[in-house]
């Protein structure tokens, strides 16, 4: 192993201080209150955006009530290492697939505006906004990540 790994001495600035904490365990607590911020704000914006197209497909329904249960399970990762191993992971996989889901059905929606795709600068400007679902789904990898991720002692 490199010196550097197994130095004594304690890492103090940037990438070494966060290859510290990863290797201590104290950086899994620290994504986990991220994924939970993370599904708050993310639920926040996605409430908004879809309250503005009248909640049209209920579908728009279900990001935003994933996000306080995704909120939950990071501050009970926070918390419990038993959370932060069974109930993080489970919600944070569900939060990807429902990122991906959002993807997809964004994609639909924009192929229905006029002119579909041939027009896809204007659809995509003026239709759903391709792209913002994968914020969730970045959310949701924290999450993931967390779960993986050693807990420290």
């Amino acid at each position: 192993m490199t010196a550097w790994l197994t130095s004594p001495s304690p890492a103090r600035h940037g990438i070494d201080h966060l290859v510290r904490n990863i290797k201590t365990g104290h950086f899994e607590r620290s994504l986990s209150a991220l994924t939970a911020a993370g599904a708050l704000v993310t639920a926040a914006e996605i409430y908004f955006e879809h309250d503005s197209a009248s909640f049209g497909n209920t579908m728009m329904w279900l990001p935003v009530a994933l996000g306080p249960v995704g909120a939950a399970a990071g501050i009970a990762g926070v918390c419990s290492r038993r959370m932060a191993k069974t109930a993080l992971p489970i919600t944070s996989a569900v939060i990807v697939a429902n990122g991906l889901q959002g993807t997809y059905l964004h994609a639909r929606g924009i192929a229905q505006k006029p002119g579909g795709w041939s027009n896809a600068r204007y659809n995509m400007e003026m239709g759903p906004p391709l792209l913002a679902p994968l914020m969730v789904t970045m959310v949701g990898g924290m999450g993931l990540l967390a779960a993986v991720l050693r807990r420290e002692q």
